[in-house]
């Protein structure tokens, strides 16, 4: 492989040693979804050489929805072209059920920015990676990066273990992108702060044997949670219901989500054109989380391992794009000699956190129905400086939900 090299260097970054070979890339990339996605396009913008390693461990992303707004991201990032209507659904309304029996709709109309989309994950993330390819990034699959070490000149050893291939590289700075563990960051002392103990029942619904009446998103609360639906590219359909870890209902499978289902109002008349499926309920985090310092000695976190939010916001992959992006903008701008890019970008994301803070405690407390019930008493009685578990929170846990207006 041939290297660009950039000539960057901070003013005051240390000199490597002339007798120990340069090192190969000024930043490896730890996460090959959004967020590490957008702060290999940005640094690759930057004339940055990056090896973006992809350890694609876990279950494949599921279709998640994408506000109008990424357009804007998309664009700055160059990668605007990865949404079209032939292989992500367009999302023209959401609705909600919240405070009400009755849906309020959100249209699509009243975005400036247009319509969002119900994503093909794997196809989304797959296309932002060969973005950052064809930018001269290194992309490596299947690969996982684990810091070997970092020496006295500020440069980093890193192990890369892939199917092909076993090698160890050198970098001038890491940026941490691997979800909500956080493994880079929490493995050079970070500590994850974590708001509530938010899970999800995710479960895929097989294709209808007729057309979907339209494709909107559904969000429905409920005694000891919320529920939400929407369908996905392929005739698809998404059911998740969110509750807290500790509360009997989140333990139901398969034939208890359907009997819950049941009970519902709105969300069971979404799923009753489609097969039940035989397959598991699959559960997953959803609980809000952030990194009580997200930059220190060469690396800086991005995306989930950054901070992640309550999935009513509908902001996961919009603030891991932008969040990617601002990393990758910071790490570039530090080697070029700011001292303060790294400091401003915590900012940035201390900012980003205390907003859905406090939109979360507006509007889970616009739903009153229920208040003596665990799940909503705990969001009921939060303060700004507890979580909603009465956990302690040392920092302040974007959107409304789809439909809901304070």
């Amino acid at each position: 492989m041939t290297v660009r090299r950039t000539g960057h260097r901070a003013a005051d970054a240390p000199a490597y040693d002339l007798m120990a070979a340069p090192p190969a890339y000024d930043v490896v990339v730890v996460g090959g979804g959004p967020a590490g996605a957008a702060a290999a396009l940005t640094l690759g913008r930057a004339d940055r050489t990056v090896l973006l390693a992809d350890a694609a461990t876990g279950p494949p992303p599921v279709g998640e929805a994408l506000p109008a707004a990424a357009r804007v991201l998309l664009r700055d990032l160059g990668a605007q072209d990865v949404l079209d209507d032939r292989h992500h659904l367009p999302c023209f309304a959401n609705l909600s059920a919240w405070g009400s029996d009755d849906l309020a709709a959100q249209d699509s109309v009243l975005d400036p920015h247009g319509h969002g989309w119900h994503l093909d994950r794997r196809r989304f993330d797959r296309e932002l990676r060969e973005r950052a390819r064809r930018l001269g990034a290194e992309v490596a699959i299947r690969t996982t990066a684990r810091p070997a070490g970092r020496s006295a000149d500020g440069t980093w050893t890193v192990e890369l273990r892939g199917p092909r291939e076993r090698r160890t590289v050198r970098c001038r700075w890491l940026v941490d992108a691997t979800g909500r563990r956080a493994g880079l960051a929490t493995g050079a002392g970070a500590r994850r702060v974590v708001h509530d103990r938010l899970v999800a029942l995710c479960l895929t619904l097989p294709p209808s044997a007729t057309p979907a009446p339209d494709a909107s998103t559904l969000v429905e609360a409920a005694p000891d949670g919320w529920w939400y639906t929407a369908p996905l590219p392929a005739g698809h359909r998404l059911l998740a219901r969110y509750s807290d870890a500790d509360l009997a209902g989140v333990r139901t499978g398969a034939a208890g989500l359907r009997s819950d289902v049941a009970r519902t109002r709105h969300i069971g008349a979404r799923l009753s054109a489609h097969p039940w499926p035989s397959w598991a309920v699959r559960r997953a985090p959803a609980h809000t989380v952030r990194l009580d310092t997200v930059h220190g000695g060469g690396w800086v976190a991005a995306g989930d391992a950054a901070a992640a939010f309550d999935p009513l916001s509908s902001q996961g992959i919009l603030t891991a794009l932008y969040t990617g992006m601002r990393a990758g903008r910071a790490v570039h701008d530090h080697l070029c000699g700011d001292r303060t890019a790294l400091t401003r970008y915590a900012a940035e994301v201390d900012t980003i956190t205390a907003t859905h803070l406090r939109n979360r405690r507006t509007f889970y407390g616009l739903e009153h129905r229920w208040p003596r019930h665990d799940f909503w008493r705990r969001r009921h009685t939060v303060d700004a400086t507890k979580s909603a578990d009465s956990r302690p929170n040392t920092r302040p846990d974007l959107i409304p939900p789809p439909g809901v207006r304070p």
